[in-house]
């Protein structure tokens, strides 16, 4: 099976692609920094070191003067590179076994767009004092990738494995006329849609609606039936338009009392439940921002998830205000280019607290999502309530870190070690240090931080080309260092998770009463 360059950039922004069934083989995994002490042991079946947080500098060993931070078999694509503190350290990057490594720079040129070689602003950026690069470096037979001495501080190296068949053009060491094309016109459709992100395609049909619902009402958005039409469907975009009431608490409020759901084919249970306004992304209230995925303008809210069905589509949008509530929606849907078998349905759950982990030497872990099947786990919106400044650094009292040390753990088809194990829950979304800078961008974003992390936080990370793909579950986890309610203090986590899964798979999450959705934050 053989891939061209161009079909594996476009993977950034092929949002059909995405909602398709992995392929057994199809993995996404990543190297960072993470704290060596941190292990597993088989012998007692029990983590040593879990909550272990000197996360800068971890490697996999030392050649000579060489430190080794990444080391893939292929056939496979480098899908993502962070760093908090790239310097002058030269990143060496070695494919298919080869003595003499194909790039060599100073780690710190790497993240920068100004250089030709990395000329393509949405790909490659700085925001918030994260340094990411997005550029698909693909190889057949191996990837080994090296730092030297006064390289700086902390990684993440996000890679994709493909089916041991495939065959995959190897880099080398720069991109050639037809690669440097397949990247503009990735990063070209990344800044349209950040300009105009109400574009709808010409093969899409297009549903205008207005729905009233009263006080403790659930009622129908729409149910788009495809038993007439004879071909299977999917909705392609979501926007609301509405009114909000007056102040940012009366705002704040409403979005969480309202609650949008997606039945599809005719199941009994949700697979997409959230309040209205976590589901596009942001939360509390109104944020405006761009992503790939979703955002929040000045036009409304927008989704762009691709959400396939065979039967039927149920949309609804339930109330619990005290106030009868009028909401626009416009609804896109088109015909499906493949067969249904091919796709996994769309979930997205909204969540506090739920399916904790009980083992005590797994602390600090906080599940975000833990579901069975198979599927594609595609990203997550994280808000924080954190009213109180906390010290983070190494050796303050118990309990007295800042949120941002959790490093995210994402556990695949029953792994006992993460094949996922990071940093830092901010690394994870894009930015490092602790900056709280507003920031967007294609993949990640922080669309809300109150007064330097004392409030209010609300993150956003779309795994698009790194989605995770799983072929029996999936169970992934921030490091949350302290409780809810500590010393006076709180630390609250609710989440919005967005996932594909076979029709067949399990999602335990359920509706949340309204009480645990308001009164926490303000």
């Amino acid at each position: 099976m053989a891939v061209e360059y161009k079909d594996i950039v476009q993977r950034l922004i092929n949002v059909e692609k995405l909602a398709e069934l992995p392929f057994e083989g199809e993995k996404c995994k990543q190297w960072s920094s993470y704290d060596r002490r941190s292990k597993y042991d088989s012998e007692t079946d029990s983590y040593i070191g879990w909550g272990a947080n000197a996360d800068g500098d971890g490697i996999i060993r030392q050649e000579g003067e060489e430190q080794v931070i990444a080391e893939i078999d292929g056939p496979g694509v480098i899908w993502r590179v962070w760093s908090a503190d790239p310097k002058e350290g030269h990143i060496k990057i070695y494919i298919d076994d080869a003595e003499e490594p194909v790039l060599d720079m100073p780690f710190k040129d790497y993240f920068d767009n100004s250089k030709p070689f990395f000329n393509f602003p949405e790909l490659v950026y700085i925001k918030a004092r994260g340094c990411n690069n997005y550029l698909p470096i693909t190889f057949q037979k191996s990837c080994k990738i090296t730092l030297s001495e006064e390289w700086g501080a902390y990684y993440h190296v996000t890679y994709g494995e493909f089916p041991e068949e495939s065959k995959v053009p190897s880099f080398k060491g720069k991109f050639n006329e037809e690669d440097r094309k397949a990247l503009q016109e990735v990063n070209d459709n990344l800044k349209e849609k950040r300009e105009n992100p109400f574009i709808f395609d010409e093969d899409e049909e297009v549903e205008e609606i207005e729905i009233k619902v009263g006080p403790g009402e659930t009622v129908d958005i729409c149910s788009i039936d495809i038993s007439y039409i004879d071909e299977c469907r999917a909705i392609t975009s979501l926007q609301v338009k509405m009114d909000l009431p007056t102040g940012l608490i009366a705002e704040r409020k409403l979005l969480r009392e309202l609650a949008i759901s997606i039945y599809w084919d005719n199941e009994e249970e949700a697979s997409v439940w959230s309040p209205l306004g976590d589901f596009f992304g942001t939360a509390p209230g109104v944020n405006r921002y761009y992503s790939l995925m979703m955002g929040m303008s000045e036009e409304g809210f927008y989704s762009r998830w691709f959400m396939p069905f065979s039967d039927n589509a149920l949309l609804q949008l339930s109330n619990d205000s005290k106030e009868e509530q009028s909401v626009r929606f416009i609804i896109t849907h088109k015909p499906l280019y493949e067969k249904i078998e091919k796709f996994g349905r769309f979930h997205a759950k909204w969540h506090r607290d739920v399916l904790l982990i009980e083992d005590e030497d797994r602390w600090p872990d906080w599940p975000f999502l833990k579901t069975e099947g198979r599927g594609r786990f595609c990203g997550i919106h994280l808000h924080i309530w954190n009213p109180v400044w906390v010290e983070h650094w190494q050796g303050a009292k118990p309990g007295d870190y800042w949120w941002g040390e959790g490093d995210e753990k994402f556990f695949v088809d029953g792994e006992k070690f993460p094949s996922t194990f990071g940093t830092g829950t901010e690394d994870y979304f894009g930015y490092a240090w602790a900056c709280p800078d507003h920031f967007d961008s294609a993949f990640h974003c922080q669309t809300l931080n109150e007064n330097n992390s004392n409030g209010n936080i609300s993150l956003l990370r779309l795994q698009v080309a790194d989605n995770v793909p799983y072929q029996k579950s999936f169970e992934g986890v921030f490091e949350k260092y302290y409780p809810n309610e500590w010393e006076g203090n709180a630390t609250k986590y609710a989440v919005t998770v967005y996932f594909y899964q076979a029709a067949a798979g399990n999602d335990p999450y359920q509706a949340v009463p309204v009480g645990e959705r308001v009164g926490y934050f303000k």
